[in-house]
């Protein structure tokens, strides 16, 4: 009894400190076997790297949809400040959320020129989204996607309600937009991060950390 009372603590203790370990457990492997289906983290942009018009991205964007299904890999996205970086799975049910962030399906794939939303948890299965409150305005979010590497820099974070689905309403811009429960432990409101499109280049052509 005593030992497994300990054991009780020590697991407490991990998932307030960090995350759920054995959940974190299953969402490391869900990453891996998701890993090499979508476009790895590239370097910085290189001076002169070529960029890709608004056209070219729509339309890499429409096409990549037409072939997505729920809970295929979508892309990987990369918080360089904060050292991370996920694969992106299509839906936002539990399921998929176990796996790692996920795409709202009624929103686009980025590059369409709206508002892109990605779901992620902050405590369970990964965490992937435990520390988006420390992004600033101007911090550097990447999305290496296979038709496209796409810079997006963070404009501002809010703290919503659960029922704020203007949140991933088009703005006229296209827009990545990071949604997670808060506070940690809690699903009463939502965190949400507002981030706007800088650049898109060439897959594999000036992304990631």
């Amino acid at each position: 009894m005593a030992v497994s009372g300990a054991l009780l603590v020590a697991d407490a203790a991990t998932t307030l400190l960090w995350q759920e370990p054995l959940s974190a457990l299953s969402a490391a492997r869900e990453q891996a076997a998701l890993a090499a289906t979508v476009p790895a983290p590239a370097p910085p942009p290189a001076p002169g790297t070529p960029t890709l018009s608004r056209a070219e991205l729509a339309a890499g964007a429409r096409e990549a949809a037409q072939e997505l299904r729920p809970g295929d890999a979508v892309g990987r996205i990369s918080l360089p400040t904060l050292d991370r970086s996920y694969v992106v799975v299509e839906g936002t049910d539990t399921d998929t959320l176990r796996r790692g962030p996920g795409h709202y399906p009624k929103t686009p794939l980025p590059g369409a020129g709206e508002s892109v939303g990605v779901a992620g948890h902050r405590t369970t299965y990964g965490a992937p989204f435990r520390t988006v409150d420390r992004l600033r305005r101007g911090d550097p979010i990447d999305v290496a996607m296979p038709y496209a590497s796409l810079r997006y820099r963070v404009e501002e974070i809010r703290i919503v309600s659960p029922r704020a689905l203007w949140v991933v309403e088009p703005r006229g811009y296209e827009r990545l937009v990071l949604t997670a429960c808060h506070p940690l432990y809690s699903a009463a409101q939502r965190i949400v991060v507002f981030a706007r499109l800088e650049r898109a280049s060439p897959p594999g052509d000036g992304r990631g950390t």
